[in-house]
């Protein structure tokens, strides 16, 4: 049992537990060596017991704690102390991005699509080392604190691919791809079709497949095409809907070749999103029959008459020199390839010649033609389709409903899941509609009816009520307390109860132990707001995209500027460096280019003198030192009428400074000072004299 306090392998000091998903628990803790806080990542102990699983586990770890990139969780350490297996990793202080969209619904588009390059930043470092995912869902996906988005449990998901799908995988099989669905081979290309459904995800507000059981979900990745995003709300960019829709190609040549290709593409879609750059390959017959028409065939018929001529032998001089060309080790490579496969053939002849004559004591003659005429008189159990492209429906009453899948998709048959009660284990087929033998059309939906298991009692919903009352109601359902935990909620208050492990809903037996998880308020998510001024507009959006900002329209002016050229960006409403949460709409002004000076009229009274006053300005209007220098203007107001009286690029260090101002009379006037375009708050008092000119 780990607890606070408890030293792993002499050197990890646990400090609390901050997290539990389906394979490992993750703890806090400090590595006393290095004197830096870790997180350390404990495997589950039915998987600690599992020398197959640990031996890949440990495998992936230690190559993926050769990566280096801003947006993985880096690897520190993976180890064994006492039966307990255990990765070391970087402490990410955020929120899974999981969390995040159930937070906030929807994501806007920009912001989805600067979390989407970071996340396919992230693959793409990987694959480059050629390490695969394979389990890329918002779950394993970390926004810190700073904005940084992070993809982490490399290590993990690979060892995890052998395990079979169960109803504990439910949160993984709605990003699965069509072949890790069917238990094919799975490759770059599928963690592209998982950041396809996790970027659906982000901008629809839910997955593209749901459905009752694991089962369904994963038929329908393998054989339903999702509603396209541009039907699903309209305001999400074609070209968008058109990228996630290409991610989530059911065949694997038809997605992008890459992640670097997929992050241009998502770029494109911050600055064109009505570009028309997206292309979608059509899907090609890839059979390997080739049919030769009567030309060609002619063709290899003259080539065998000219064997003997002049022509024939060239061609055979030809073929000679294409013979020797080959690698002289492959060569041998498939002589003895060659040698190994005529002695299992003859192996196998020789086992079955045995087998017929009753060497081997298992038949005879008699025997084995009696067996013939059976097989005779039996019709053929393999071929299925018989008259009008009809199939036998499967016996599945028994079969789990992994196996009951795979037998309909075999066949070509559709099915439907309905739950029943029943004294079945859980997830067992317990009828079907039509019957077992029965002929139907390829295509046909089978009703299985599967037993939803001994119904004993259902972990109630226990939201939002009080851990004692919480404690009272599974007492009193003959269920007992294990432990509480915090954990962090958006939803629930602090201290208030925000789930249970087993969830809602779960069918248990009576003495099952429950955790009740207590919510530790919602986990904040701000993120330092970059620095703007003097770039492009399209630099300043691809930033702001980058970690999870974003515009409008309606706050971005257009302004003058002697400082910076038409384009680029004069001043921003929030100052870099500043923290805000993740989606802050932030405000900016461009550059329009100099503004042609107009000449200002002279007084029209009292020309032979002028009015000159002074202003101390003692307020700094830079708050650091480090503060980029910006363009300041001083604007007189004075007898109702306004003018700008300096306007100059300065730093912090030209603070404090005093000013000489001319006026248009002997009033008191007020200074405002404007720094890159933004009026700062406060005045300050002129007061004027007649001097002679």
């Amino acid at each position: 049992m780990i607890s606070p306090g408890m030293i792993i392998s002499e050197r990890y000091e646990i400090i609390d537990k901050v997290g539990s998903g389906g394979m490992a628990d993750v703890y806090n803790a400090k590595d006393l060596r290095l004197n830096r806080n870790v997180a350390i990542k404990v495997l589950k102990q039915e998987y600690s017991n599992d020398a197959k699983f640990v031996a890949k586990f440990r495998a992936e770890a230690q190559s993926v704690a050769g990566l280096s990139h801003p947006n993985i969780v880096n690897v520190y350490d993976v180890g064994e102390d006492d039966n307990l297996h255990y990765i070391v990793m970087e402490l990410v202080e955020g929120i899974t991005l999981k969390k995040f969209i159930e937070r906030k619904g929807k994501l806007e588009i920009n912001e989805a699509i600067g979390i989407g390059i970071q996340i396919a930043q992230g693959i793409d470092e990987a694959h480059k080392n050629h390490i695969i995912h394979r389990d890329i869902k918002p779950q394993n996906i970390i926004i810190s604190r700073e904005g940084k988005v992070k993809v982490t449990d490399f290590g993990i998901a690979k060892a995890a691919t052998s395990n079979t799908i169960t109803s504990n995988a439910m949160g993984s099989v709605h990003y699965i791809s069509p072949e890790q669905a069917r238990g094919g081979y799975s490759d770059e290309k599928s963690d592209i079709y998982s950041l396809g459904v996790t970027l659906y995800e982000m901008l629809a507000g839910h997955v593209p497949f749901e459905g009752e059981s694991t089962v369904s979900v994963a038929y329908a990745h393998v054989h339903e095409e999702a509603v396209p995003l541009e039907e699903v709300d309209a305001e999400i960019p074609r070209s968008l809907s058109r990228i996630v829709q290409k991610c989530m190609q059911k065949k694997p040549d038809l997605r992008y070749e890459n992640a670097s290709a997929l992050v241009l593409d998502l770029r494109r879609a911050v600055s064109d999103p009505d570009g028309d750059y997206v292309v979608l390959e059509e899907e090609t017959d890839d059979s390997p029959t080739i049919m030769l028409g009567d030309d060609v065939v002619q063709a290899v018929k003259d080539n065998k008459k000219h064997l003997g001529t002049e022509e024939g032998r060239r061609v055979a001089d030809n073929d000679k020199a294409a013979e020797d060309a080959l690698d002289p080790k492959l060569e041998r490579i498939l002589k003895i390839c060659s040698g190994v496969v005529a002695v299992i053939i003859v192996i196998v002849i020789f086992l079955i010649i045995g087998k017929v004559a009753g060497w081997w004591g298992g038949g005879s003659k008699d025997n084995s033609a009696k067996k013939v005429a059976e097989a005779s008189a039996t019709p053929d159990a393999s071929s299925d389709v018989s008259d009008g492209d009809q199939v036998e429906v499967p016996s599945l009453v028994g079969k789990t409903l992994e196996e009951a899948q795979q037998l309909l998709e075999d066949k070509n048959l559709k099915y439907k899941l309905e739950a029943v009660e029943s004294d079945e284990e859980a997830n067992t087929v317990v009828s079907q509609s039509p019957e077992a033998d029965e002929k139907v059309d390829e295509y046909t939906e089978v009703t299985i009816s599967y037993s939803k298991g001994d119904s004993g009692i259902t972990i109630p919903d226990l939201k939002n009520k009080s851990v004692s009352d919480a404690m009272s109601a599974i007492q009193d359902l003959g269920l007992t307390v294990a432990k509480t935990t915090k954990e962090y909620s958006d939803s629930v208050s602090e201290g208030k109860v925000c789930g249970t492990d087993p969830v809602v809903g779960t069918s248990v037996k009576k003495g099952t132990a429950v955790t009740i998880l207590v919510s530790k308020g919602a986990e904040s998510d701000m993120v330092p707001v970059p620095n703007l001024v003097g770039k492009k507009e399209e630099v300043a959006l691809e930033k702001l995209a980058d970690v999870g900002l974003s515009t409008k329209e309606s706050r971005v002016t257009y302004v003058y500027s002697n400082t910076y050229a038409k384009g680029k960006v004069v001043s921003q409403n929030v100052k870099a460096g500043k923290k805000v949460a993740v989606g802050t709409v932030i405000g900016y002004s461009v550059s329009k280019g100099p503004k042609k000076a107009t000449p200002t009229p002279a007084p029209t009274s009292n020309k032979n003198y002028k009015y000159v006053g002074s202003v101390s300005i003692s307020s700094n209007p830079f708050d650091y030192p480090e503060d980029d220098p910006a363009v300041i203007e001083l604007v007189l107001n004075q007898d109702g009428k306004k003018k700008t009286v300096f306007s100059g690029t300065l730093s912090y260090n030209d603070f404090p400074r005093k000013f000489t101002v001319n006026g248009w009379s002997e009033n008191n006037g007020t200074i405002s000072i404007v720094k890159d375009g933004e009026v700062l708050g406060g005045e300050y008092n002129i007061a004027f004299s007649k001097v002679s000119e």
